[in-house]
């Protein structure tokens, strides 16, 4: 199949021609421009020069788009050809100072210069060896965890969850019982198998139960959760082993360089004279009071009836008041729907 390079086809790349342009308000910006030499162009166009760092920019864009597609570099350079014909042609034309072309221009320089202030940030203040071995030291190696092997019968009722303790104080078996009526277990037959979890990985009625359980032992009373009532058995236990600094690294690394961005912008917000304009919350709209008598006033609109919700996530807050300011990296352990579907061994 023939490969065709379609005019403008990577929108995002920045094109450093070293045309020396007029800003909107009439001086030049020439200076804020890196000037291109004659031995560093691919071509000239009308007077100005299109360097070979912007092919090369262009081929690795395309390349990172196109999971390594290439181009033939005459079809590249005729690209940034016909884009420095259009970016002349905009500014003969004083597109450039529109108030449209102004204001977009004006967010992708506050843009570039975000991402250019957090980049040097980063060179500047590179994560340490150091750093990421103690933050392993406290956050994965520090933890001297227990891992629990158990297996539990899920029912609806606390009843049929003491009937099952009966039949197993007669000495049934515990696996069959599960296959039998554990809601969890019909299907599956694995016994009520759970394999080995940590305890953060239950809900805490379950994991308060199986810690307290010496090793071959089961509960003597339901314990029951927001799943239904269970029985548990407690097979093994054992400590568990944190995995080796060099395979966490490549994990603790963004982590730590992200906990440093946030710092450093917690403090410049600390040091900033900010005053906020708008309301945070939206207010709900009023609505005008009835006459006692309950009539609509003659030439008045009748209002209808508004019944304002408050919205809230997942964890009770409200969602207009909540604003994230950073991505949160640790990793919970919680699963809760482990106490239902058996584990996966590992």
């Amino acid at each position: 199949m023939k490969k065709t390079l379609i005019p403008l086809l990577v929108a995002g790349t920045v094109l450093l021609t070293g045309c020396d342009q007029k800003a909107t308000d009439g001086t030049s910006t020439s200076a804020a421009k890196p000037v291109v030499e004659k031995a560093d162009a691919v071509a000239v166009v009308n007077g100005q020069y299109i360097s070979k760092t912007t092919l090369a920019e262009l081929e690795k864009e395309i390349s990172e788009r196109g999971h390594g597609q290439t181009f033939p570099k005459e079809k590249l350079i005729e690209e940034l050809i016909q884009r420095e014909l259009l970016v002349q042609d905009a500014i003969q034309k004083q597109l450039d100072k529109s108030a449209e072309i102004v204001a977009q221009l004006d967010s992708a320089k506050k843009t570039l210069l975000t991402q250019a202030d957090v980049q040097n940030f980063i060179k500047a203040n590179p994560v340490t060896d150091a750093e990421v071995k103690a933050e392993y030291d406290s956050k994965v190696a520090g933890e001297n965890g227990i891992e629990y092997k158990a297996r539990h019968i899920l029912v609806k009722t606390e009843a049929e969850a003491k009937k099952l303790i009966a039949e197993l104080d007669k000495g049934g078996d515990f696996a069959k019982l599960a296959n039998k009526n554990s809601l969890d277990a019909k299907e599956s037959q694995n016994g009520g198998d759970l394999g080995w979890f940590v305890a953060g990985q239950m809900v805490a009625p379950f994991s308060e139960a199986v810690a307290k359980l010496e090793k071959g032992k089961y509960t003597e009373t339901p314990v029951q959760t927001q799943f239904g009532y269970h029985v548990i058995l407690r097979e093994d236990s054992r400590a568990q082993t944190p995995p080796p600094l060099e395979a966490v690294k490549e994990q603790l690394m963004p982590y730590l360089q992200r906990k440093k961005i946030q710092n450093m912008v917690e403090t410049l917000r600390k040091q900033a004279k900010v005053e906020i304009l708008v309301p945070l919350t939206d207010e709900p709209a009023k609505v005008p009071a009835a006459p006692a008598d309950g009539k609509a006033v003659e030439g008045e609109p009748v209002a209808e009836e508004v019944i304002v919700e408050e919205v809230k996530d997942a964890s009770g807050k409200t969602i207009a008041e909540e604003v994230v300011v950073d991505e949160v990296v640790e990793e919970k352990a919680a699963e809760p729907a482990k106490a239902v579907a058996p584990a996966t061994k590992k």
